[in-house]
């Protein structure tokens, strides 16, 4: 890590060997070795197997810049990212949720909704208990809203994406701060905190807002005596801070840490050594090579997702025209037989038509029968008139005869009145008959249906890409920008953490809050952070330190 922090971090399992000797294997997602080690001045405990935590001892300022190697970049991530589910480093619930969702980027890579169905994060340990307690939130909620921020991180690898964990996490209070128990002159319990910026004087119950902090370029000497440990600022009007430590192997380890801490700080503000500058060097070209090797891979990608996409339109076009044609051959059928039906229903047609038509020449001779024999009817009235004619003649005739003819006259009257009225049923029989004869005629017309289909050509077109070499320099500048491009994003990516915030905090059960919660909204309501605080002027002409 360039000198920021140890090169290894792991959990090993060990076999006594010897008193006070182990055989230690170390295994990392790269490579695993064994070796063996004598414990000098440490008590081991006698139960077996034994687990050491190799851990990073100083932490970085500044992540981006300072580790170099990305298997060191990994190990640290690791290494955060146990610390904040153990809520050994605070974070609030908001920053949580955005810093699971980078975890779960740098595990499963780009999100896919085919594969990262619902409940693929029921099995990962993605956010401390302490903010799980403190929501009326169910798994599938946390899960809804974790994977709604991992669908946007689209396009980072694994390394970028541990980046932006670290680029987040490096900014919270209680990151990288060592604490120790200690006393002032009074006897009031203090917690001492170390940390690549500086020194930090704490109340117990308060690690996140230091009571009153020491830069490390505000700070002249610092030595201990026993069990007193003295802090001497690099301004002489201020007086010296002195406090007691519980024994004195705290007070090697607090010097330890300062001193460490106080060469890095000063180192980082330096001109970097050859050997830094030759690993940040290699560092770049790797990073150069990798990030042309995504960017081929991304085309690649883009492509062949191109292609099946063009694929599946190909398909799905002629899945389309294979059920128009089946439609058509269908309707074509139907077609067929509606041909076949009208053709049959013509027939029948027709038939019917000639049997109206000998139904017409029936009814046309039964008209001439009835006239003939209305005719008739009229010749019999002709000669019964001709015989009243004749009889009223031979009445006048035969006087004599009057009387016996008189009631054959009213007979013969009688049978006239009959006749006239057969007559009058006759004519209005035939005038009858005449209206309600008609004659009836059916032409019909059958009409051929054809369908023509169409004929399809499916034509694909080959496809050609030229790859040419990026310009490393050019690279070395976007590399430059980003960093222009980060400030950006950070507002974006606070608007992100205040909008989920507000929807989260509707479920809150305040009753749950921790002290540590209490404080972080305090200090986020009045600004406060880990860098203004650091950042405040000296007041000149400072009255002595009374804690």
């Amino acid at each position: 890590m360039a000198g920021a922090i140890a090169s290894r971090m792991s959990f090993s399992s060990l076999k006594r060997k010897q008193p006070k000797t182990f055989t230690v294997r170390i295994a990392t997602m790269d490579a695993e070795m064994e070796f063996s080690c004598e414990v000098l001045d440490h008590d081991v405990p006698t139960e077996e197997p034994k687990t050491f935590h190799f851990l990073a001892k100083f932490y970085p300022e500044n992540a981006e810049e300072e580790l170099v190697q990305e298997i060191t970049q990994h190990l640290f991530f690791l290494q955060v990212k146990k610390q904040i589910l153990d809520e050994k480093i605070f974070c609030p619930p908001e920053a949580s949720v955005l810093l699971a969702s980078y975890a779960v980027q740098a595990k499963y890579g780009d999100y896919d909704p085919n594969v990262h169905k619902r409940g693929f994060l029921a099995q990962e340990e993605l956010l401390p208990k302490r903010v799980i307690n403190l929501y009326q939130m169910t798994p599938e909620m946390w899960e809804e809203r974790i994977t709604a921020w991992y669908a946007e991180h689209r396009g980072r690898a694994r390394d970028e994406a541990e980046m932006e964990y670290l680029k987040i996490a490096q900014d919270l209070e209680m990151y990288g701060v060592n604490y120790f128990a200690i006393r002032n002159k009074k006897g009031t319990e203090l917690l001492l905190g170390v940390d690549a910026l500086g020194l930090h004087i704490y109340d117990p119950d308060n690690r996140l807002t230091p009571k009153i902090s020491f830069p490390w370029n505000e700070i002249r000497n610092i030595s201990y005596s026993d069990k007193e440990f003295t802090i001497k600022p690099l301004d002489k009007k201020i007086d010296v801070f002195k406090f007691n430590s519980s024994k004195l192997r705290v007070n090697k380890l607090i010097l330890q840490l300062c001193i460490g801490n106080h060469d890095l700080f000063m180192r980082r503000r330096k001109a970097d050594s050859l050997e830094v500058q030759q690993m940040k060097a290699q560092a770049r070209e790797e990073k150069a090579r990798k990030q042309m090797e995504r960017q081929c891979l991304a085309r690649e990608k883009q492509m062949r997702e191109e292609a099946e996409r063009t694929r599946d339109e190909l398909e799905r076009r002629l899945m389309q025209l294979k059920e128009e044609a089946t439609m058509a051959n269908e309707a074509l059928m139907r077609s067929e037989e509606t041909a076949d039906l009208l053709a049959e229903k013509a027939q029948i047609t027709e038939e019917e038509a000639k049997l109206l038509a000998q139904k017409a020449a029936e009814a046309e001779q039964e008209m001439q029968r009835i006239k003939a024999t209305a005719i008739r009817t009229e010749e019999e009235k002709r000669l019964m008139e001709q015989k009243v004619l004749e009889a009223e003649m031979l009445a006048l005739k035969m006087a004599e005869e009057s009387e016996r003819r008189a009631k054959e006259a009213d007979q013969l009257k009688q049978d006239l009145q009959e006749a006239r009225e057969s007559e009058r049923r006759a004519k209005q029989k035939l005038l009858e008959i005449t209206s309600k004869s008609s004659y009836t005629s059916m032409n019909s017309s059958t009409t051929a249906l054809s369908t023509d289909l169409p004929s399809f050509n499916l034509i694909s077109e080959s496809l050609s890409f030229d790859f040419k070499d990026t310009d490393m320099k050019r690279l070395s500048m976007e590399i430059e920008k980003e960093k222009v491009e980060y400030m950006e994003k950070s507002k974006h990516l606070q608007e992100q953490l205040n909008e989920l915030k507000t929807e989260i905090e509707a479920l809150k059960l305040k009753e749950r809050e921790t002290a540590l919660d209490i404080l972080h909204n305090e200090n986020s309501s009045r600004g406060n952070s880990k860098h203004n605080t650091i950042k405040k002027p000296q007041a000149q002409g400072r009255r002595p330190i009374c804690i």
